[in-house]
């Protein structure tokens, strides 16, 4: 497993549900992460009230800066999604060491596996441990109109 990077200087990383800035994360979903766009706030509450919840804050300010949840039983199974870093602190390992902190933060709850999907941030998840499907012909997908 790779190293735990660290988070850069003057941000700090919570699991607290009660720090999400629920409307600042909908509004960066819904506007502008491609899996997520027109997404209906009240879908987007639920999601929240259903996930483990991080967020990224600015340590003097307390204004949130990323966020990321997974849907999990926390026993066996993981998913990592909505994994959302503002454009304005993009480059600065922010969202690297949020994902690595929820990577342990799962890990230190017995899970064995924990999957994601992504269509452009391959190399930044595989520095964290993840790797492709070993045998993708045995998953399947249920899609609903």
């Amino acid at each position: 497993m790779t190293d735990t990077p660290d988070l850069p200087e003057g941000y700090e990383i919570s699991a607290d549900p009660e720090r999400i800035d629920a409307g600042r994360v909908h509004h960066w979903l819904s506007t502008d992460a491609y899996w997520a766009l027109g997404r209906p706030r009240e879908t987007q509450d639920s999601a929240l009230a259903g996930s483990l919840n991080f967020g990224v804050y600015e340590t003097v300010s307390g204004e949130q800066v990323a966020y990321a949840r997974v849907v999990t039983d926390r026993a066996t199974f993981a998913w990592l999604c909505d994994v959302y870093v503002d454009p304005a602190v993009r480059g600065k390992s922010v969202g690297t060491a949020m994902v690595a902190a929820v990577r342990e933060h799962v890990r230190a709850l017995g899970v064995r596996r924990v999957l994601l999907a992504t269509h452009d941030a391959h190399g930044v998840y595989e520095k964290l441990g993840f790797a492709p499907l070993e045998h993708p012909d045995r998953w399947m997908a249920l899609h609903f109109a």
